[in-house]
């Protein structure tokens, strides 16, 4: 058995793609469920890039990072197709996350084939090593496969429970650390033996030069994704990303324009048109960035209104304002919970149960609203 380490530098690089993409991934996809069919395709096909490329180079980089006291090589098919793999098994977890509703069993399902995709990932790019043959303990696999699944099912929670800047920064903490950590805890359960025909030839690329390439290439693909993930699609049906500086920041209130006409049809955009549904059909809308999703017709639409330009133009007393970011309808409201200082709405969205927070300034007027005091 040949005794193993890793170079430091190439761990901490590795970690840092994995973060770098985890971000890029889950802020492509904030706001896509409630895209046109076309412009949804193409966040989650980005995403899926970014996030399971980034899965792939932390594994990558990481290993090439492994240190033996034999020279050792990847097999480039292999490693490719361990790559696409990881690639693949991301996008069927946004497909589900994006394209079914949301619900318990489909945040669960996405996150399980992320937990099943790394651990399958890791170890098909593992069968790739040259001049070193890796051999894998029966508990080392099953406490990695057991890992993954639990670690890729929490951050997929976390990422989901709610689209909100704080989710996406904490879904990009849990992701990062759950790929980092199912890697090292299959690495932890591996013995590596050098090959008996060892005299293959190495190629002059050292692993410390390739894992550089590596990390740089995932950077750039990432931030490439990032930049131009809102104007390479149709700018009519798009609601602004916000970029990682504002994530933590507050929405800005739009500039004063006076008293706005009361409404009772709010628009939204699908396929290209501005059409309208009629405010009572509305259970709640919640802002995303400088726009909003409606929950009417059963659906999420995509809504041109700030969230403060849908407070002020709809009918007084239609629409609360359960939190900074959610107006309700008390109207389509089915259950309601206390949490020490703040609470949950309940509402139905077809077949699935909806749930809105309400903070503690807005407890108050909530419960008032809803009969409660």
């Amino acid at each position: 058995m040949l005794e193993a380490s890793h170079n430091s530098w190439l761990v901490l690089a590795s970690l840092a793609v994995a973060l770098m993409a985890g971000f890029t991934g889950l802020s492509l996809t904030k706001g896509a469920s409630a895209l046109p069919l076309g412009p949804r395709k193409a966040r989650v096909a980005m995403a899926a890039v970014a996030l399971g490329g980034g899965i792939w180079a932390m594994h990558f980089v990481a290993m090439l990072g492994l240190q033996l006291p034999i020279l050792f090589y990847y097999d480039p098919l292999i490693t490719l197709i361990s790559a696409l793999l990881a690639i693949l098994i991301v996008g069927v977890a946004l497909l589900i996350l994006h394209f079914f509703p949301r619900s318990i069993a489909t945040l669960t399902l996405a996150g399980a084939c992320i937990g099943i995709g790394i651990p399958v990932m890791h170890y098909v790019g593992m069968s790739g090593m040259e001049l070193c043959s890796p051999v894998y303990t029966v508990g080392g696999v099953v406490f990695a496969g057991l890992a993954s699944l639990g670690l890729s099912i929490g951050a997929v929670w976390v990422a989901y429970g709610a689209r909100t800047n704080r989710n996406i920064l904490l879904g990009t903490l849990c992701f990062g650390f759950a790929v980092f950590t199912v890697h090292f805890a299959a690495m932890a359960g591996t013995e590596f033996f050098a090959a008996e025909d060892s005299s293959g030839a190495v190629p002059g690329l050292g692993n410390e030069t390739l894992a550089f390439i590596v990390a740089v290439i995932a950077f750039v693909i990432c931030g490439s994704f990032l930049l131009s993930g809102v104007t390479l699609l149709p700018e009519a049906s798009v609601p602004e990303q916000p970029s990682q500086a504002q994530v933590a920041e507050p929405e800005p209130e739009p500039v004063h324009r006076g008293p706005l006409p009361k409404l009772l049809q709010i628009p939204y955009e699908l396929d290209g048109r501005t059409l309208f549904v009629d405010s009572a059909d509305v259970s709640a809308i919640r802002a995303e960035g400088h726009y909003t999703i409606l929950y009417g017709l059963g659906q999420k639409l995509f809504c041109p209104w700030s969230i403060s330009d849908a407070e002020q133009r709809l009918p007084e007393g239609q629409f609360i304002r359960a939190h900074r970011s959610y107006l309700v309808n008390p109207a389509h409201v089915t259950g309601f919970e206390r949490k020490k200082d703040n609470g949950v709405i309940f509402f139905e969205r077809g077949a699935q149960t909806e749930k809105v927070p309400v903070s503690r300034s807005r407890l108050q007027d909530v419960r008032l609203a809803l009969g409660l005091v």
